[in-house]
């Protein structure tokens, strides 16, 4: 067994996503010592789109990465409405909803965080957490190397779980709660496109919604668009029975994809990597368990829907690092202090990620009705303004906007 003979506390964070590098440079800042475990070979690169609001945009800034955020929105572009005959008028997209934020692709909030990280923070690819064992005074965590399949064990002071919806460290260390897992029965699938949508500029966003089924198409300044498809599936389960091409065919048939439609899936059956899962939330009674603790989608899991996923992920890692500061030589109590400051903000992001559901994809044919009338309304100029103020003003404008940290303070 390792020892640690370092008077520094020693870190391990779980995860190699956002929430995962925002929280082992915000534990270096803190003065401790960090490794971090990724099951993967190597770092991923690029991503979908995802939005940074003013909450995840208040953290970056403190971590010192704002500054290496871009934002791919183009302001010359538009949003369209679009079905399947090619009909096509002016609608409400993403820009619209409450709340300034940053258009990216997930891997420019990696890039940064990762590029942001000292040389002294230690990384090991292909490498996963086993077992885990806490006492008062530390962790002991059972490290397997999937290259060598050869075991060791090393004592840590802390252990995030940064690792995503399917986590392996709440398996490990929240069992009984280790399932608690919540399937909105909605499928998304995301992969990004080498071109623009044929007949549109490659400014213009594309929205294609019907009873239980959308498709958005997401555009950006200075690189090709990004595609989400999203649709009700009474069995979840089932979609992972075949090729994500063969699921998504399925979905939007039998009636005839049209033209744009078509392409949209004929370049995901060709792209080199997609996303394809189910949306699930994550429900805890507690985030962390003695020295072990949850962060971004292994503890709460907004759902893409919620579009707070990026914000909430760096926001509870700067916080994390702040309450440590807090509490330099009490890691429970620092977690605990982190979760009662966290928790109100998250519980309220967890509802709305399930009322935007039908933002994004209307269940049936009242809500896809309602989205209609919207975006009818959304073009006479008394609504333009009332769109305005609140994006800007509204309570969830406001949520999204929460500086967590100097709230905290």
């Amino acid at each position: 067994m390792d020892t640690n003979t370092t008077s520094r506390q020693r870190a391990l964070v779980v995860g190699l996503g956002i929430s995962g590098t925002a929280s082992a440079l915000r534990l270096h800042r803190a003065g401790w010592d960090v490794v971090v475990l990724e099951k993967a070979p190597e770092r991923r690169r690029g991503g979908y789109f995802i939005a940074l609001f003013g909450t995840g945009i208040a953290a970056a800034e403190r971590l010192g990465i704002a500054g290496a955020v871009p934002d791919r929105a183009d302001p010359s572009g538009a949003s369209y409405d679009i079905d399947r005959t090619g009909r096509r008028r002016r609608g409400l997209g993403y820009a619209n909803l409450p709340g300034k934020n940053r258009l990216v692709v997930r891997g420019d909030i990696e890039d940064a965080a990762f590029s942001a990280l000292p040389d002294e923070a230690e990384i090991r690819y292909a490498t996963v957490p086993t077992a885990l064992a806490q006492d008062f005074d530390g962790v002991d965590v059972e490290i397997r190397d999937l290259n060598t399949e050869t075991t060791t064990i090393e004592r840590f002071d802390l252990v995030v779980g940064a690792d995503g919806l399917r986590s392996t460290v709440r398996r490990l260390a929240f069992e009984p709660e280790q399932n608690r897992t919540h399937r909105l029965g909605y499928m998304i699938a995301a992969f990004s496109l080498p071109e623009p949508v044929p007949g549109y500029r490659k400014q213009d966003g594309l929205i294609l919604a019907e009873p239980g089924r959308s498709v958005w198409v997401f555009s950006f300044s200075d690189r090709p668009p990004t595609v989400l498809f999203s649709y009700r599936t009474d069995d979840v389960d089932a979609e992972f029975t075949r090729p994500a091409i063969d699921s998504l065919r399925a979905a939007y048939g039998p009636e005839p994809t049209g033209s744009t439609l078509g392409w949209l899936l004929d370049q995901f059956e060709k792209a080199p990597d997609h996303l394809f899962d189910s949306a699930e939330q994550v429900h805890l009674e507690h985030w962390h368990r003695g020295r072990v603790v949850l962060v971004g989608d292994a503890a709460w899991c907004l759902t893409l829907y919620s579009g707070m996923g990026a914000s909430t992920g760096l926001a509870g890692a700067d916080l994390l690092g702040t309450m440590l500061e807090r509490h330099p030589d009490d890691v429970p109590a620092a977690l605990r202090d982190w979760e009662e400051h966290l928790r109100p903000f998250i519980d309220y992001h967890l509802r709305s990620g399930v009322s935007m559901r039908s933002f994004f994809t209307p269940a049936n044919q009242k809500e896809l009705l309602l989205r209609s009338v919207v975006n009818h309304l959304s073009r006479l100029p008394i609504a333009q303004k009332l769109l305005a103020k609140t994006k800007t003003d509204s309570a969830d404008a406001r949520m999204k906007s929460l500086d967590i940290a100097a709230a905290a303070a």
